[in-house]
């Protein structure tokens, strides 16, 4: 990955700056306006512009800070059948981990590495290769599928003014974090801000959604709309940080054998 990618232009960076010091304090809650039933509502709304309702394709380019570490970058290749639930990582770049992947199949999701010829299942909690993202962040959004909202509040973050969600698991639902928080753009309700936290409470991890950016869907007749880039940050090894840039979105139909352990292995031979 070039400094290029990851580098957005001036108003870009002065979005993002904003986001990251707004984290520095907390945000000022300006005034409730929305039920627990609208919160929910809402977080449908977040779920159905991501939906692609066809296939969906891109390019994640991946970085990883870690401390005492060489930076690590990652190129792969996202393939998406939403309606189906199914979804396919493959990683290209370095040489060394190229032909690695992940595939979910029926809710499971499994790790295949080509220098053992081998398939192992793993867990919602997995670290995608070993960075801080998970597999919700190359998924569609099923947030209202996985968890119930609360309403916290209308409040400002930076400059924006947001709604700020708080997120249960719901009964059943196999997930990396059992609450969330979300903040909302209320203007375009795009998501700003996401905090991802354990059982006991304790804040995991911190993501930020600097720039959105929509491509039309022929098949929903719609836009389809998805970050371009996505920061996180490690609150529990803090100073690791991970950033994802997701390009070259093409959401024309993909040969359905793309979704199979037969059709990754041949990539690998």
């Amino acid at each position: 990955m070039t400094t290029r990618t990851l580098r957005p232009a001036l108003r870009t960076r002065l979005f993002a700056w904003l986001l990251l010091t707004a984290a520095l304090t907390a945000p000022s809650v300006v005034r409730a306006e929305m039920s627990d039933t609208e919160a929910q509502q809402l977080l449908e709304l977040l779920d159905e512009k991501q939906r692609a309702a066809g296939d969906f394709k891109a390019l994640a380019l991946i970085e990883q800070k870690e401390k005492g570490k060489n930076d690590l970058v990652y190129q792969s290749v996202v393939y998406r059948r939403d309606e189906a639930d199914k979804l396919l990582i493959m990683f290209l770049k370095p040489q060394s981990e190229a032909g690695k992947g992940y595939l979910r199949i029926d809710e499971n999701l499994f790790l295949y590495d080509p220098t053992v010829g081998k398939w192992e299942r793993r867990t919602e909690r997995e670290r995608i290769m070993g960075t801080d993202t998970r597999r919700a962040d190359f998924d569609e959004s099923r947030l209202a599928r996985e968890y119930d909202a609360t309403y916290a509040g209308r409040e400002s973050l930076g400059q924006f003014e947001v709604h700020h969600l708080e997120l249960e698991r719901k009964e059943g639902a196999d997930v990396a974090y059992p609450v969330l928080h979300l903040w909302v753009d209320a203007e375009t309700k795009n998501l700003l801000k996401r905090q991802d936290f354990a059982l006991s409470g304790r804040l995991m991890r911190t993501s930020y959604y600097p720039r959105w950016t929509k491509v039309f869907s022929p098949s929903k007749g719609a836009p389809v709309y998805f970050p371009e880039e996505i920061r996180v940050f490690d609150e529990v090894q803090t100073g690791n940080r991970t950033t994802m840039a997701i390009t070259k979105v093409d959401l024309t139909p993909l040969d359905p054998n793309i979704f199979t352990k037969a059709w990754l292995e041949s990539k690998s031979r």
